[in-house]
């Protein structure tokens, strides 16, 4: 396996930097920068799962992050955006921290220029997790399958509930009056799509 990427900080000339959503920032509708480009993209060598939130005020959401494993491949969405937009975005994602990446890792229907450096977020592991018990926001996993499902089609949707490590976590039900800061409006149809693909997660209790 290649060496593990590490944090760094943003140092482009170029005006310009990617970062690979392979959460909510796959939905477009939860941005709150004016992106350049976005392109359906791979990551080679991490896998995504659900652990406990920091020990913060709040409700106990589970968060979703990514860890490095060989062997697989996380989908998402590659969105390159202007580098003044950057501490934006690391404010969007407090409590994980921005690692870069090398293009190598990357499979994407376009490149991406050479001199545009490109980071994943990843939950930081080095607080004291949440005493009680983390359940997966229903209001956010719908803003992150309606990105699936926009980007890489159903299928993309049954390879993220398949290929997320925690799944067995609890769901809490907040659709009705969402808890997840950029919910989503889910189109017609999607509801019962997102159940059907669920539905086989037995061991998901919905609070």
């Amino acid at each position: 396996m290649q060496q593990s990427d590490s944090t760094v900080e943003d140092n482009s000339d170029s005006g310009l930097v990617a970062y690979f959503g392979y959460g909510s920032l796959v939905n477009r509708a939860t941005h709150r920068t004016r992106i350049l480009d976005a392109i359906p993209a791979s990551l080679v060598g991490w896998r995504r799962f659900w652990r406990p939130r920091p020990d913060m005020p709040g409700f106990p959401a589970a968060l979703l992050t990514v860890r490095e494993e060989e062997g697989a491949v996380c989908d998402g969405l590659l969105v390159v955006d202007r580098a003044e937009h950057l501490a934006a975005v690391d404010a969007r994602e407090a409590r994980y921290r921005r690692v870069a990446v090398s293009l190598e890792r990357l499979r994407s229907s376009r490149a991406v220029p050479r001199e545009c450096p490109v980071y994943v977020f990843v939950a930081d592991e080095h607080v004291p997790i949440h005493p009680e018990r983390p359940l997966i926001l229903r209001s956010y996993l719908d803003a992150v399958l309606q990105g699936f499902l926009d980007v890489h089609g159903e299928d993309g949707v049954r390879r993220f509930i398949a290929e997320t490590d925690g799944f067995d976590t609890g769901l809490h039900d907040d659709r009705a009056d969402p808890i997840y800061p950029r919910s989503v409006a889910l189109r017609a149809g999607e509801a019962d799509l997102f159940a059907r693909h669920l539905a086989h997660l037995t061991r998901n209790p919905v609070s």
